[in-house]
């Protein structure tokens, strides 16, 4: 369901995300004293007094410039203002008005949309009297708050919701949430604006310019998606600045609320210790996990080149070989749409039962013809198996020793269960209980 849209705009550091943050109660957008912070539109589903909107959150905006990111920045401010059903323009208080308020006011009275001037920072009674000078601005509806103490955040949504067309909460489908993971300029961005075919996330040559976890919606087949483009994970020595370090934390959280982990890997510098160590993070969060190699297009190739370099991938892998890899690029849209199947399949892999009669049928016969080796020849046997849980997986075997029971006994039960059930993709735990 295709919720109406509301976007903050501002110029930089007059408290957007701050503003975003305390209307869907939680910590979503970085925020921090650097202008220029939130440098992509970010997008959080909300309700009020039972209306449901999704805010979008943009960057700061910028007058014309040939920086590349402010450029893109601005670029960005407008389509969110297109596609906007009512515009939140924040403006700061304790600084007065600007040249810059004076511009994009007028390109917010330009859209003809409905318009609520949101005056920021007013945290007493004297800054209510200076709030008053923003009328200049030419916009009748006005709204005097404060983001961080939630001073006026009730009136402010009572008049959003009142310019919102009605709409009923359904009960809420199952979204499959993707996360789009892996060190910066590895093509993460590009990839999230391939499949959604408009620039919802800036896409530069320079690394790291999403700073952000960007939840993106998308429909796909009669199924929807929410897409989680991650800042860069970078190695720790590189962690130098706040904000890359809250984007750090970021990347993590979005690994643990998503569904299947999209690890993004660069095709011309292959798998590094540091995407391994993403990997491993994602396999002991026991999500759903596709590598993803692009750039594929900069590789020269012959007939055996995808399977020499899979070859490789996967003994790097050792352990985690039961993670799917696919080659794209996102420049020439090859085998893009791919990528969101697989993680489907890998998604479905995560919610499998296998019933206990057809566990114990399969497994019961294998176990029996190979017998954990035990030194002190006591007598060893696995009683049954059966499976606890799903997403994710976890199997339970009941035995009469299960403190002897080795980790290569358990790689082998591991690799039996992937032989005949599958778990593409998927990380199961195996438990080993008295009987």
């Amino acid at each position: 369901m295709k919720l109406p849209i509301v976007a903050i705009i501002g110029r930089p550091n007059v408290g957007k995300s701050t503003l975003l943050n305390r209307i869907v109660r939680r910590r979503e957008a970085i925020v921090d004293d650097s202008p220029g912070i939130t440098r992509d539109r970010k997008y959080a589903d909300t309700e009020w007094t039972g209306c449901p909107f999704t805010l979008v959150d943009t960057g700061g905006f910028v007058s014309q410039t040939s920086d590349t990111i402010t450029a893109a920045v601005r670029e960005q401010i407008l389509k969110a203002i297109e596609e906007a059903t009512v515009l939140l323009f924040v403006v700061d208080v304790t600084t007065g008005i600007t040249p810059m308020d004076q511009e994009i006011a007028a390109i917010v009275q330009k859209s003809g949309k409905p318009s609520l001037l949101v005056v920021n920072k007013v945290d007493n009674e004297k800054r209510e009297q200076q709030a008053v000078e923003f009328y200049q601005l030419g916009l009748s509806e006005f709204y005097p708050i404060s983001a961080i103490s939630g001073r006026g955040i009730g009136d402010l949504l009572d008049a959003v919701v009142g310019h919102l067309p009605e709409i009923k909460l359904k009960e809420k489908e199952k979204i499959i949430k993707l996360a789009v993971i892996g060190k910066p300029n590895v093509g993460k961005s590009s990839y999230v604006n391939a499949i959604l075919g408009q620039e919802k996330v800036i896409v530069t040559e320079i690394p790291g310019t999403t700073r952000d976890a960007i939840d993106l919606h998308f429909r796909y087949y009669n199924q929807d998606f929410i897409l989680i483009d991650t800042a860069g994970l970078r190695k720790r020595t590189q962690i130098r600045q706040q904000v890359d370090y809250y984007s750090a934390l970021r990347t993590l959280k979005s690994i643990e609320k998503c569904d299947v982990a999209l690890i993004f890997i660069d095709a011309v510098e292959g798998l590094t210790h540091q995407d391994l160590a993403v990997v491993g993070e994602a396999v002991q969060q026991k999500k759903g996990i596709v590598l993803v190699v692009n750039k594929w297009d900069l590789v020269e190739k012959d007939a055996q080149t995808i399977v020499r370099y899979e070859a490789e991938l996967r003994n790097r892998l050792k352990d985690w070989n039961f993670v799917p890899i696919l080659f794209i690029s996102c420049k020439t849209k090859q085998r893009i749409y791919n990528v969101i199947n697989v993680a489907k399949s890998v998604y479905e892999e995560r919610l499998k039962r296998i019933p206990t009669a057809r566990l114990n049928e399969v497994l019961g016969p294998i176990i029996r013809d190979n017998p954990p080796l035990i030194r002190d020849g006591k007598l060893f046997k696995i009683h049954y198996v059966t499976q606890l849980k799903t997403e994710p997986p976890l199997f339970a075997f009941f035995s009469n020793r299960p403190q002897r029971i080795g980790k290569n006994y358990r790689r082998f039960l591991e690799k039996k269960i992937r032989e005949n059930f599958g778990f593409l993709g998927v990380p199961i735990t195996l438990v080993f209980r008295q009987k």
